[in-house]
């Protein structure tokens, strides 16, 4: 049995489990998917429900109408459920940022699949580069128009993108301020695969069961070494790598993989 989300859905993010896949949509197509203080509080309890809950093996993000996410809804400050308006404190600094969507996507070990249906621009490329793996439509577009907004990425963006894409293909994009096309973006390294716009979300699921057709333990663990990776050196990492495949020996995961080679068939993985 699927574990209930924290709280009763919004119609502005919706939430859906089915064969291990957990598919959450950004809902606003009239306001291009922004992002208001209500969402941006659901969708780290979502992202965090997704992650605690056994039957979920990895989680799709993808949205709503002609864009991913276009960003914080800065517009809707006036009527007190945008950035800065009476329900969110955030340029106050009360805003937990330890709690902020792109920070909860690098902490969880659910694997994440960006399903880019659309523009991604903002906050919104920042939440796309904070997924694991990023497919996107041949309508999709990344824009890092940050700089010429008057701004710098929101919550990640240059902490992520010079490790995506490397140095100087991240200052280009950032210190020009250019938005990309699909194709540039599976070009320049943002995304692993580029779609027809009618089949992505088919081929996202088609990925989404690849993953979830392997041992969940053992596809968690590598995304958590692979994100403690990041900053240890080579010998320190080696270590962690060892201590994380000691209690992977003696999973039921392992010894169903084993059965399921010498007898030549798919395997069938319980998470155990």
């Amino acid at each position: 049995m699927s574990q209930e989300p924290v709280k009763e859905p919004t119609d502005q993010l919706l939430y859906d489990v089915e064969d291990h896949i957990a598919t959450l949509t950004f809902n606003r197509p009239d306001r291009m998917n922004t992002i208001t203080v209500t969402m941006l509080n659901r969708l780290s309890e979502l992202l965090l429900a997704a992650d605690a809950d056994p039957e979920v093996r990895v989680i799709v993000l993808t949205g709503n109408g002609r864009a991913w996410c276009a960003g914080l809804d800065i517009a809707a400050a006036s009527s007190g459920d945008g950035i800065g308006g009476d329900s969110g404190a955030t340029m106050s600094g009360e805003f937990d940022l330890r709690s902020a969507p792109p920070v909860v996507l690098n902490k969880i070990d659910t694997p994440t699949i960006a399903a880019l249906n659309g523009g991604a621009a903002g906050y919104g490329m920042d939440l796309a580069l904070g997924c694991d793996i990023r497919l996107a439509s041949d309508k999709a577009k990344l824009s890092a128009a940050y700089t010429a907004r008057g701004l710098v990425p929101e919550s990640g963006g240059t902490w992520l993108l010079p490790r995506i894409v490397g140095w100087s293909t991240a200052a280009e994009l950032l210190f020009t301020a250019r938005t990309l096309t699909a194709a540039e973006a599976l070009e320049a390294g943002l995304v692993s695969e580029v779609v027809p716009a009618d089949a992505l979300m088919d081929r996202a699921r088609a990925v989404a069961a690849e993953v979830a057709a392997n041992a969940p333990l053992a596809v968690r663990a590598a995304k958590r070494m692979m994100r403690h990776a990041m900053t240890e050196n080579l010998e320190d990492h080696v270590q962690r790598q060892y201590l994380a495949l000691l209690p992977l020996f003696g999973t039921k995961d392992f010894r169903e993989a084993l059965a399921a080679y010498m007898e030549k068939r798919p395997a069938n993985f319980e998470g155990q």
